[in-house]
Parts: structure tokens; sequence; C-alpha cells
């Protein structure tokens, strides 16, 4: 018999924990469950967890990845006029520009090189958000190319965007009637071992994120908490007691939601993972071989590396082995390759030491292509190549 049984009915003042507990036991879930009671409480539980979990989930994808996915649905690869070039008479040469990994749009980096325009207009690359496919970009300049009577391109690529435009010259140069001049390649790791390890790391984890965690190639949370992370040096104090500074992690926040987030000029998750998946496949060599030959009776074209005097500055890139992979592949005593090192430059950052990248491009980059071209004119006994038809 239970003690309720002897005390009701009752008043307050025949409160007691005793008859508080009776009372619990009797009214608790399972109660009167006899057979498999303790298998049918943990399924309870499971189920009860299963469910939050769910409830959970559907409120990220609804509010975090859907209208992510639903914008980026409407992206495609764009091309972007930047500026006309310096002397009308090069209106036949077009220097298209490729940003590095975690970019969007080449427009601003383009314009912080206005040098470019002593060999052309100069044009700008807006990716896919949903991802790089190189052929269409390829297509979509030699398009812009007819349809502006340019028929001479240049390839600039900063740090991955090298690799992106080492990819988009072998289909120029092999496939369409476009005469290819030059590649411009800013810190660009030619595979991964050129990436240096810790960068590396975090390019792998991010992928296997991207392969087991449902939405994260569109997920605005699981961004922001990455790129807050990776911006731990700003905010983290490791000088005496760890801690973090408060007022320097709310602006480290804001500048991730206001230049990551809700910036429609931001790289996705998604275009990150397909930019850096493009380094892992290591086919730039085998463009580099291509971009070696003569094709379609058009000649090779000049390949010229940008990279820090001081090898060190580059945190990102081991700017050193690539160098020896570019002499290995186009360099030699037959070569059609130019190795320019600015003083004072880090990891492809043109935006932040513009003055120092368009000096090597005017005093250098310019005059060797020049230089190159005249070479190539003299060696097949013409003096300019024939317009394509």
């Amino acid at each position: 018999m239970s003690p309720m049984d002897e005390w009701h009915p009752s008043t307050v003042g025949d409160w007691s924990d005793e008859r508080r507990r009776a009372r619990w036991r009797e009214t608790r879930i399972g109660y009167r469950w006899k057979a498999l009671r303790r298998t049918r409480l943990a399924l309870l539980r499971v189920a009860v967890l299963l469910m939050i979990a769910l409830v959970a989930f559907a409120q990220y994808w609804e509010h975090d990845v859907a209208p992510e996915r639903a914008r980026l649905a409407r992206t495609e690869p764009a091309l972007l006029p930047v500026a006309a070039p310096f002397d009308p008479a090069d209106r036949d040469t077009a220097v298209v520009d490729l940003v590095g990994l975690g970019g969007l749009n080449a427009s601003a980096t383009a314009a912080a090189l206005p040098s470019l325009r002593e060999m052309g207009g100069v044009w700008a690359i807006r990716y896919d958000n949903r991802g790089i496919d190189t052929q269409v970009i390829a297509d979509l300049v030699v398009r812009a190319a007819v349809m502006s009577g340019v028929r001479n391109i240049v390839l600039t690529g900063h740090s991955m965007g090298g690799v992106i435009a080492l990819e988009v010259a072998r289909h120029i140069h092999t496939g369409s009637d476009r005469r290819l001049v030059g590649v411009l390649l800013d810190c660009t790791p030619l595979d991964l071992d050129a990436v240096r390890p810790e960068s590396r790391g975090l390019g792998e984890d991010m992928v296997r994120w991207m392969g087991w965690l449902p939405g994260a190639r569109e997920s605005r949370g699981l961004r922001t908490a990455v790129e807050t992370y990776s911006r731990r040096e700003s905010f983290l104090d490791d000088s005496g007691v760890p801690g973090i500074r408060f007022a320097e992690f709310r602006r480290a926040v804001e500048q991730v939601l206001r230049d990551k987030i809700f910036n429609d000029d931001a790289a996705s998750n998604g275009l990150i993972e397909a930019q850096f998946l493009a380094i892992v496949a290591g086919g730039a060599t085998n463009d580099l071989r291509a971009l070696s030959r003569a094709e379609r009776g058009k000649p090779r074209p000049a390949i010229v590396f940008i990279r820090p005097h001081d090898a060190t500055r580059d945190r990102v890139v081991d700017v050193a082995y690539t160098h020896q992979v570019l002499v290995d592949q186009v360099g030699g005593i037959d070569g059609n390759l130019l190795v320019v090192k600015p003083y004072g430059t880090g990891h492809a950052n043109p935006r932040q030491r513009p003055s120092e990248y368009n000096k090597v491009i005017a005093q250098q980059v310019l005059p060797f292509v020049e230089r190159y071209e005249d070479q190539i004119m003299a060696a097949s006994g013409a003096a300019a190549p024939a317009p394509p038809r």
C-alpha cells in the first residue's frame, strides 16, 4: 500500500518529503510498466532526443542553409570590365584577373594594379559561388574577346587563382583561336606540397567538414564560427592567465559578418572547397607542359612568377618550392619564364602593397613580355601574328 493512501485527503499541514517522493514515483512515466521496463524507457529517451535533434536540424536548415542555397542557385561566373588600356593601340589585348582562395570577385584586386593597363584592357573574373569550371571560364573569356575584337589575352592569377589561371590558359591556348600572350602567377601553389603545412591542414579539415556535415557548403553559422576562429590571434590573450579580449572579439565577429556573411562578393563555403580541391588535384604541372608548346600555329605564352623577395614572408605558400618547379618545367636556356621578387610583399597581397606590385609589373614584367614577343616574332619570321578569323 502506498503511503499516499494513509494521508488522503490531506491539508498543507500534512505535507512531508516522504509523501512528495511517493507521489513523484507514482506519476512518472513508466511507473506501471512491468514487462521490459528499462528497455522501453531507454527507447523513449532516445526518441525524445531524436525529436529534439530533428527540430534543431530543421531550424538550422530553414534559417541557415536554405536561404544561402537559394541565393547561390542564382549565381554564375561573370567577366567584368575593370579599366580600358592606357594606349588605345592596345585594345586588341585583354588582361584577365583571377582572385585567390576565399575570394569571389577579382575586380578590386585588378583595380589596384593600374600597371596592367600598360598591356591592354583589364577584365576581372567573378567566380560562380556554386563551384569552378575552368572550361566555362575559358569559353566566357574567348566569347568576350571575340565580341570585343580582342586578339591577345594575358591571364593573371593570385595565389590559388594562379592554379585556375593555368587551367583556363590551357583551354584558351589549345582550344581557341585567341592568342595567349602570357600568364602571371602571384604566389601560386602549383600542388599541395607547395602549401605550408598549417594552411594545408586547415584546408584538409575544411574538406572533411564539407564531406560529412549536411549543409556545410551553405551554412552561414558554420562559416561564422570558422572565420572567427581563424582570427583568434587578434582576440585571444595568451599573456598570463589565458583569456579573451572581448572588445577585439566583438570587432572580429563584426568583421566576419560584414565581409564574409552578409557580403554578396564573399566566396561561399562550397566555392572555397572547390578552390582548395583545385590545388589538391595537382594538374598545374600538366597545364604548364601544355603551355610550353606551340599550339594551333600560336607560340607558347610567357610565364611570370611574382613572389616575395624573402620567401619566409609568404606564410601560406612555399614560394621557393613553386619557384623550383617552374624552373624545372618552363625555365632553362630556352625557357619562357621570368621570376620577379619584389621587396616588402607577402602572400599575394597586391591590394595591401599596390605600389610594390605596380612597380615590378611596369619595370620588369611588361618589358619581359614585350621582349619575349619580339623574340617569338623574330624566330617565326613574322612581324606580327595573323589576326584570328
